[in-house]
Parts: C-alpha cells; structure tokens; sequence
C-alpha cells in the first residue's frame, strides 16, 4: 500500500517539499503565517492519505464502513483548507470564517447515517443526496468566491499580482468541475490540484511582500525601480508628494505618530488611483505617482482629489508634477520636473508656517 500511495502522490509530495523549503528560507512571512501555511502543508497531506485509502478500497465491500467514513473527511476537508487560506490571508476575520465549513462537518457526520449528502450503495459506488448531494461542492465555490474578492481587494491590481489570481481562481474552480467530467478518475489529481494551488497563494503573497511598504501598503521603491523601466514610452505623467512636518510630528508626539500620519496620507493618494495610475513610497515621507496612458486633464484631477482628501485631515503635503506632452521627456527627466515644482510648493509651505509664527 506505501509504494502505491508513493507512486501516486509523489509530483504531490514534491510540491509540498517544495512549499516547505521556501516557506524555511522566505524572510518576508511573519512566524504566525509560516506557522499557518505549516499547518495548511500538513493538511494536505493527509488529506491525500485518506484519498488514497479510500480510492485503495474501493473495491472491498467489508470497507464499505471505513470508506463512508474517510468520504465524510474528505469532503469536509477541502473548505476547511480555503478557510485556513483566508484565516492566514485576513487575521482580523479570526475564527468566524471556519463556522461554515464547521457546519459541513456536522452535515457530513449525519450523512454517514442517513444519507443526505452521499452515502455508497449496494453496488459499492458513490450515490449524492438528492437534497444536499451538491452542498460540499457548493461550500468550496463559495469559500472560493470569497479567497479570490480578498485577494483582489488586497492587491494593487498589477498584472502579475492579477495573472496569480487568475491562475488561483483556475485552479480552484478546476478542482469543482473536474470530479464530474473524469469522475473517481480525477481522485489522484484532487490534493495535487489543491497543493498547486496553495502555492500559487503563496507565491502571490511573498510577490506582494517583496513589492508592497509595509506600512502604507503602497508599492516600495523596489517596485518603482523596476515598473519605470517597464515600457516606459506609457508614462504620461508623474506626481511628486512630500509631507510637510513630518519631522516635527515625530519629535513631538512620537513616530507612532509619524506613521499614523503617513498610513492617513497613503490612502488619500490610493483611493483616486485607478489601474493606470500606481503609488510608490520611495523614502520616508516621500511618494510617487506613476500615471500610464493618462490625459492631462485626468493627472489635475487625481491632483485636485489628493489635495480635497488631504484637506480632511490634519494633515498637509506639497505636491509636484509633470506632464510627458510630447512623449519624448524619460522617467527621470519627469521626476527632476515634479520634485522642481513639489519643493517650491514646500518651501512655500515653511515660509508662510514661518510668517504665522511671528506674527504669534
């Protein structure tokens, strides 16, 4: 039985190994979310034993019990895993999330006795429940439903944060509809699929780690460097922003201060952003606005929007930009241009701060 479940679950076994070594060496992950995915690793890959020892005796009618049983698992096993994806994903939903999946375990244990989400007939096959047959099913597509909207609403909406939702939304909708093309044949593709999957998770959250600041959530200057050289012939604009007393916040009231500051000016900056436009925090209190195929008229309304949201808070920034008219000037040539107007606006600011404290 050991050599069968080796050869049919070793790509799995592999994936897995894989996901573990990267998981040792990520330095982006905090220890609860490796201690997360740990725990999702090992899920896997007991859910294959049971796959397996169910699909093993398949055959044998004195399993008929053990077999009702291990179905019961399996199918309360795989909302529970996209559960714990979204528990690792959104901590704040805490356990909440595994109420549903808990209530398909207490479904599923009825089912052993009574039938009404499978059971397995005379003929040692699989017969669904004509009332709740599709209810695990169902669960997943919603749990799946609810991975893919966090996972978007959480990204920046870059292409290659996007092409990993898709491949996850793929995956995961793959796994549902498969069982009932290739039947009990796509039993020892279920887990491999699932552990694709997981990876792909992964994969998208150590990209969003390695380009997003950790505070602000905008992109990093890591990100920056490498999207302005990604067709930069596209860049229309750039927008120049810089917090004014930032340095005096910090000595007075703390740098928790400073950062609750920055976090508030962030999200005046990322909510008139659209999927042409992308927000980098290139230093301290310093930001950038990269806009891509974006008119003239649209770049002074993002500026107008930022500078209305500013407003309602209690806080001030200078703001710079430059228009790329003829499409020949280069990213930097624009940046010199916006941070040229973003400090005269600065040093305006400082000199009438100045002015007010005098006349006091």
């Amino acid at each position: 039985m050991f050599g069968a479940y080796l050869l049919q679950n070793w790509p799995l076994i592999l994936i897995l190994i894989a996901f573990f070594i990267s998981l040792l060496t990520s330095v982006f992950l905090d220890k609860s979310t490796v201690k997360r995915m740990y725990i999702l690793i090992g899920g896997v890959f007991l859910l294959s034993i049971i796959v397996f020892i169910e699909f093993y005796f398949r055959d044998d009618p004195d399993k008929k019990i053990l077999r009702t049983i291990l179905m019961a698992i399996r199918y309360s096993a795989t909302p529970f895993i996209i559960a714990q994806i979204i528990f690792t994903l959104v901590k704040r939903l805490r356990w909440f999330i595994f109420i549903p999946a808990l209530s398909l375990v207490v479904l599923n244990i009825i089912s052993i006795f009574t039938g009404i989400i499978f059971s397995i007939g005379e003929d040692n096959m699989l017969h669904r429940g004509k009332v709740l047959g599709f209810l695990p099913f169902i669960m997943v597509g919603l749990y799946g439903i609810l991975l893919i909207y966090l996972l978007i609403k959480r990204s920046n909406k870059k292409p290659m944060e996007i092409v990993y939702i898709i491949f996850l939304a793929f995956a995961l909708g793959s796994g549902l509809v498969l069982p009932f093309i290739f039947r009990d044949a796509y039993a020892s593709l279920f887990c491999i699929t699932i552990a694709v999957a997981l990876f792909a998770y992964f994969q998208f959250n150590t990209l969003q780690l390695t380009n997003k600041d950790a505070l602000t959530g905008l992109m990093n200057r890591h990100a920056y460097y490498a999207d302005i050289h990604n067709d930069p012939k596209s860049i229309s604009a750039v927008i120049s922003i810089d917090m004014n007393g930032l340095k005096v916040l910090n000595d007075s009231e703390g740098h928790e201060a400073g950062d609750k500051a920055l976090v508030t000016l962030s999200s005046c900056f990322a909510s008139v952003l659209t999927n042409r436009q992308t927000g980098y925090r290139i230093g301290g209190d310093e930001f950038i606005i990269i806009c891509r195929k974006t008119s003239d008229a649209e770049v002074y309304e993002i500026i107008q929007k930022i500078r209305d949201n500013v407003a309602e808070t209690k806080y001030n920034c200078a703001i710079g930009y430059s228009l790329n008219l003829t499409g020949n000037k280069t990213v930097t040539y624009l940046l010199r241009e916006s941070d040229k107007m973003m400090y005269k606006e600065k040093e305006k600011f400082y000199s009438e701060s100045n002015d007010r404290r005098k006349k006091d």
